[in-house]
């Protein structure tokens, strides 16, 4: 496993798509069968444990996303510039269409990807999506972290994540978070490895209406049923059902947001299940 691209930082207008994303590699070193998209202020490496562990004989790419990590961090933020990038990745890849897993704001990339891109994309395992979200609930979220973007240190970051929606996530699990995602900043405090500016119009995309993927995709689609108000709405899920129809499975598993790391082995059936 390593992370092939570039650091975060400016890059010169002619870099090439497929440079822009750092993307870990898990399993054989075959041509991958799975994408794997983390959620906003997340990273590729979360993956980590649930393919080395649970899908270990399974090929799978995770890039860190545009403005997370070790991916660059310069502008657009949008979902289309993730899937321009995504997509050149597949490409550089063979090609041949992989089950895509999209978590949280991943889910919302996922889809489009599938829209936009219905050739690379296998399958679908949507892992409680953020998909067009309530504006001003986004537009609370954002202004809380515009308002507080750091901590004062590794305790502090560890109590908001226990606290939240970390709160079922093993212990071991939330110390490799801290050691690869949380660093020392020109302030004197500590904050995650991304871009504040990116994140802050990551919010925003989560507005935007639902993409449906071309009819035939197999989708399964996990609500989190702690979460409240939950991120993958009845709204998504009827639109989904009126363009997927058969296709779409709807599962709801009682854990929090962090349904991959919560539940990996309830999560890699499902993508083991997709694969088939």
């Amino acid at each position: 496993m390593g992370c092939g691209g570039v650091a975060a930082g400016r890059l010169a207008a002619s870099t090439p798509v497929t440079e822009l994303l750092c993307t870990y590699r898990f399993g054989p070193s075959t041509p991958a069968r799975v994408l794997a998209v983390h959620g906003l202020t997340g990273h590729g490496k979360r993956w980590e444990t649930l393919f080395g562990r649970h899908l270990p004989d399974v090929a799978a790419l995770a890039p860190d996303l545009l403005g997370h990590g070790r991916s660059s961090w310069d502008a657009p933020w949008t979902i289309e510039a993730n899937v321009s990038a995504l997509a050149a990745l597949l490409d550089a890849e063979g090609g041949a269409p992989v089950v895509v897993v999209g978590h949280s704001f991943g889910g919302a990339v996922a889809l489009n990807l599938a829209a936009a891109r219905p050739d690379l994309v296998a399958g679908l395992a949507l892992l409680d999506p953020a998909v067009a979200l309530d504006g001003r609930w986004m537009r609370e979220v954002a202004d809380d972290m515009f308002s507080s973007p750091d901590y004062t240190d590794r305790a502090e970051a560890r109590n908001e994540k226990t606290g939240g929606s970390w709160g079922e996530v093993d212990e071991t699990e939330l110390d490799r978070e801290l050691d690869e995602h949380l660093v020392d900043l020109p302030n004197g405090r500590v904050g995650w490895r991304i871009s504040i500016p990116a994140t802050l119009a990551y919010w925003s995309e989560l507005t935007r209406p639902v993409p449906v993927p071309r009819d035939g995709t197999p989708t399964t689609l996990v609500r989190a049923t702690y979460t409240e108000p939950p991120y993958a709405t009845d709204e998504l899920i009827a639109a989904l059902d009126a363009g997927l129809g058969p296709n779409l499975t709807v599962l709801e598993w009682d854990c929090d947001h962090m349904v991959p790391l919560a539940k990996p082995a309830e999560t890699a059936a499902v993508i083991r299940d997709l694969l088939g």
